[in-house]
C-alpha cells in the first residue's frame, strides 16, 4: 500500500489545512506521514502554522487514522489520485496550491497526466456573443486538429460551445468541476465528456457548488494546462481569475479581442491592458502553442537523408514529419533525456530541427 496517499488524504480532513498550507507541510517534513507523526514544536517550523492551528491539528489527528479512513473512503470515492500518486497530474504538482484529493471519472489517458499531451484551457463568460462562440469553436477545431487536449469548466456559455465542439469533431476533452463529479450525472454535456473524456473534481461526490469552490476550480483550470485562452469576459467575471491564476503559475495568457462597445469584451480589454497576449490569427496562436504544423515535405527516399548518422539520424527520424515534444521524442527514440538534449540541440545548429515553445521539435 502507498502509505503517502492515506496521509493526503488524511490531512485533507483538518479543518483549515487548505492546498497551500499542505503543501508547505509536505514539503517542510518530507512525507506527510512524517508530518502526521510531528509534535507541535516541529510543527511551528512551517509558515503559518500558528499555536491554535496547531492545536486543532494534534486534537483532529487523534480522532482519525489515516490506513483505516482511506479504505473507508474508497468505497464511496473510487477513483481519486493524491500527490503521491504516479498518474496524478504532473503540471499541478508545479503550482503552490495542488489539491491534496482529485477525483475523476471517465477516460484516463496518462501521457496527458504526465505532460506529454499537451492540456491547453479555453474559457469565457456564460453570457456570450455570436462572435465569441464563433471563435469558441474555431480555436478549439484547431487546438485538437494541432493534437492539444482542451479543458474548460463545461459552464453554459463559451465554455460548453467549446467543449460540445471538440467532442463532435471526435477530439479530447477535459472539464472541471466546481461540485462533486457525481452530482451533474443527467447534464447531457457531462455524460459526453464522461464518456470520451475526463471529469475532474477536488471535491467528493455529493458536494453541492459552494461560491469559494468556483474560484477554487479556476485555479484547477489554468494549474492544468500550459496556457489559457479567454474568449470572452466581461469586466466583472469569475474567468478573469482563470486567467490571472494563469500568470500566476507561469503560464501563457491569450485573449480574443474586440470592441469596447461590447461588454463581454470589458474584461479582456482589461488583461490584454496587463499584459496578455493578444490573439489576431490563428496561425498567430498556433505558433505561441507550439503547434503549426510540419513543412509538407516529400517522400523522402534514401538519397534525400540529410548527411548525418548514428544518433543524430535516429532522432531526426523519430521526428519524421510531426511535431513532438521532448519526452516523445525520448520515449520514441529510447536514449537517454540528456542524450537526447544534446542531439537535438546539434541538429539545430545543423538547420535540420526547429525548436518551437513548450519544448517541441518540428524538422525543417
Amino acid at each position: 500500500m502507498n502509505n503517502e496517499r492515506a496521509y493526503w488524504l488524511a490531512w485533507s480532513q483538518i479543518s483549515h489545512i487548505g492546498p497551500v498550507l499542505l503543501k508547505r507541510i509536505a514539503d517542510h517534513f518530507g512525507t506527510l506521514e512524517g508530518a502526521w507523526q510531528a509534535d507541535g514544536h516541529s510543527l511551528a517550523q512551517v509558515d503559518g502554522l500558528g499555536r491554535s492551528l496547531i492545536e486543532a491539528i494534534i486534537a483532529n489527528r487523534n480522532k482519525i487514522k489515516p490506513l483505516d479512513l482511506l479504505p473507508e473512503h474508497l468505497e464511496k470515492n473510487p477513483n481519486f489520485w493524491t500527490p503521491a500518486d504516479p498518474h496524478y497530474p504532473k503540471l499541478l504538482l508545479e503550482i503552490a496550491s495542488p489539491p491534496p484529493v482529485l477525483y475523476y471519472s471517465g477516460q484516463v489517458v496518462e501521457e496527458e497526466n504526465a505532460g506529454i499531451v499537451p492540456c491547453i484551457t479555453l474559457v469565457g463568460t456564460r453570457k456570450s456573443t455570436i462572435h465569441g462562440r464563433k471563435w469558441a469553436k474555431k480555436i478549439s477545431e484547431n487546438l485538437v486538429e494541432y493534437g492539444f487536449t482542451v479543458v474548460s469548466s463545461m459552464a453554459n456559455g463559451i465554455d460548453s460551445e467549446a467543449q460540445n465542439h471538440v467532442l463532435e469533431i471526435g477530439g479530447r476533452t477535459i472539464g472541471i468541476l466546481a461540485t462533486g463529479i457525481d452530482l451533474n450525472n443527467s447534464h447531457q454535456l457531462y455524460q459526453k465528456v464522461n464518456k470520451s473524456g475526463l471529469l475532474l473534481s477536488e471535491y467528493p461526490q455529493g458536494t453541492r457548488a459552494q461560491k469559494g469552490n468556483y474560484v477554487a476550480r479556476n485555479r484547477l483550470l489554468a494549474g492544468l494546462s500550459r496556457a489559457v485562452i479567454v474568449i470572452e469576459a466581461p469586466e466583472i467575471s469569475g474567468t478573469l481569475s482563470t486567467a490571472r491564476y494563469g500568470n500566476e503559475f507561469g503560464r501563457d495568457v491569450y485573449v480574443l479581442p474586440n470592441s469596447p462597445d461590447i461588454q463581454q469584451a470589458l474584461g479582456c480589454l482589461k488583461l490584454i491592458r496587463e499584459g496578455a497576449e493578444v490573439i489576431t490569427s490563428i496561425e498567430e496562436l498556433l505558433s505561441g502553442l507550439g503547434g503549426l504544423p510540419a513543412l509538407k515535405e516529400k517522400t523522402t527516399n534514401s538519397s534525400e537523408l540529410p548527411s548525418i548518422s548514428g544518433e543524430l539520424l535516429q532522432i531526426w527520424q523519430t521526428i519524421s514529419g510531426e511535431i513532438l515534444s521532448f519526452d516523445q521524442i525520448v520515449l520514441g527514440s529510447q536514449l537517454p533525456s540528456s542524450q537526447v538534449s544534446g542531439l537535438l540541440l546539434e541538429l539545430e545548429l545543423l538547420g535540420l530541427v526547429t525548436q518551437l515553445p513548450g519544448m517541441r521539435y518540428q524538422r525543417l
